[in-house]
C-alpha cells in the first residue's frame, strides 16, 4: 500500500499541517509551513517568503524586525511629558561658590545636601504652621518662621540663620517699595 498524504487546517486556518500515513498506520508529522500574515504580504508582495518549521523548533524573528519594535516603543515613551524633579541643587551650588570658589561638589554629595535641605524645610514649615495655629491666626508671617528657627536649630546656628533671614526680608521689602 502506498503512503497517503493528507493536509488539514487548524481552527484559525493560518497554518497547514501535512501528515504522511505509512503502511504501518503510524503518523509522521511533516514540516509546518507558516506564511506571513496578510499585512506583511501587502508590504512585501515581491519578497514573500515562507518559513519552514519542524516540530519542536522555534522561529526567531529577523534582527531588523526586532529593531523596528524597539524604535516604536521608544517613540511612544518619548511622546509623554518629562517629569520635573525640583531640587535645591542650583542654590546649594551658588552658596558653595560664594564660600569656596575653587571647590566643587559630587552628585552623591549634592543628593545628600538636597535631602538635608528638604528635611530642614519640612521641619521649619511644620513648626511655623503649628505656631500659627497656636496663636489662632490664619497668616504665616516672618515672626512665626523666626520663632520656628529658634526652636529647631541649635545655638549659634539659629542666631546666624535669623540674621540672614532678616537681611533677606529687608532686601525684598526695599525692592518692593521702589
Amino acid at each position: 500500500m502506498a503512503p497517503k498524504k493528507t493536509s488539514t487546517k487548524n481552527k484559525t486556518g493560518d497554518k497547514i499541517i501535512d501528515i504522511t500515513i505509512k503502511e504501518e498506520n503510524t503518523i509522521k508529522p511533516a514540516p509546518i509551513n507558516i506564511e506571513e500574515d496578510s499585512s506583511k504580504k501587502n508590504q512585501n508582495q515581491n519578497n514573500a517568503e515562507k518559513k519552514v518549521q519542524t516540530p519542536g523548533e522555534k522561529i526567531t524573528p529577523k534582527p531588523q524586525e526586532k529593531k523596528e519594535k524597539i524604535k516604536k516603543i521608544s517613540k511612544e515613551k518619548s511622546k509623554g511629558k518629562r517629569l520635573r524633579h525640583e531640587t535645591f541643587g542650583i542654590y546649594i551650588y551658588k552658596v558653595l561658590k560664594q564660600v569656596h570658589k575653587d571647590i566643587g561638589i559630587s552628585k552623591r554629595s549634592m543628593r545628600i545636601m538636597n535631602s538635608f535641605m528638604n528635611d530642614v524645610y519640612e521641619r521649619l514649615a511644620s513648626e511655623s504652621a503649628n505656631l500659627v495655629r497656636y496663636n489662632k491666626k490664619h497668616t504665616l508671617s516672618a515672626r512665626e518662621v523666626q520663632s520656628a528657627v529658634k526652636l529647631i536649630l541649635p545655638g549659634e546656628l539659629a542666631k546666624h540663620a535669623i540674621i540672614e533671614g532678616a537681611k533677606a526680608v529687608n532686601k525684598i521689602a526695599s525692592t518692593q517699595k521702589n
